[in-house]
């Protein structure tokens, strides 16, 4: 069973390297090359400074890491087009800065193998048994605040949205490639999860030990309003299916 991870980067080049050797220390150390061969995909979507340098001489380093350029911004077109290039039969992305505790990603891949039944695993920073460190407390209220509008807005059940931690089987992530709206940014990711559950798919929901990144690159209000933006469409969009009875 072979598994593909996306690192979607923009402008890294503080974190690219660290967080690339310390996942590929992780596999070889950790995971079985075997039975379990891994490939580290770095997606750079349009980074104008040194990232495509460091890339590409990881590339050439390290058999295992592949750099890929992409000239639009944005984690949706990012994941999307990694996603579209990959032949894996497991597919997913990790943030670069590894705040979801790097462990899982082998716990996740052996779940995979073990449970052919679960078709998505959805880190969550709040499910039962999950632990946060460091994080701050107006991103804690945000966060609260997006689970709230997305459960009562567009019914998720999902206890976490988008915790920088997503994987699945390919067939699946190509069925959700087509159906979704083609953002480039975040929302991409927590539309794609949304119609994972109006699909009906199986979604592990799995609680994850998660550090706060002080350095973030993420702007917290200028995300928020994309955010509001989109479930306003979002919900007219399910409205619409759900009139014609598309999906439930």
């Amino acid at each position: 069973m072979t598994t593909e991870i996306l690192f979607p980067v923009l402008n890294e080049h503080l974190r690219l390297e660290k967080g690339i050797r310390r996942t590929v220390e992780y596999i070889r150390d950790h995971v079985d090359a075997e039975r379990y061969p891994c490939r580290l995909t770095i997606v750079d979507n349009g980074s104008d400074d040194d990232t495509p340098e460091i890339g590409k001489r990881l590339e050439a380093e390290f058999p295992e890491v592949h750099y890929l350029g992409i000239r639009e911004r944005g984690v949706g077109i990012a994941f999307r087009t990694g996603v579209e290039q990959s032949t894996a039969d497991i597919v997913g992305y990790m943030d670069i800065d590894l705040s979801t505790d790097i462990r899982n990603l082998g716990k996740t891949i052996e779940l995979f193998d073990a449970r052919p039944e679960i078709d998505y695993v959805n880190a969550s920073r709040f499910g039962s048994g999950a632990e946060t460190t460091g994080r701050k407390w107006y991103r804690k209220i945000t966060s609260r605040g997006l689970l709230f509008l997305l459960r009562t807005q567009l019914k998720m059940r999902s206890s976490d949205a988008i915790a920088g931690f997503t994987f699945l089987r390919r067939e699946k992530a190509l069925q959700l490639v087509r159906e979704c709206y083609s953002d480039n940014g975040w929302f991409y990711m927590i539309e794609f999860l949304l119609r994972a559950e109006r699909d009906g798919m199986r979604i592990l929901d799995m609680p994850v030990d998660w550090t706060e990144d002080y350095d973030t690159t993420v702007h917290v209000w200028k995300t928020i309003r994309n955010y509001m933006k989109n479930i306003a469409r979002l919900r007219r969009t399910f409205s619409e299916e759900d009139r014609q009875g598309k999906k439930h």
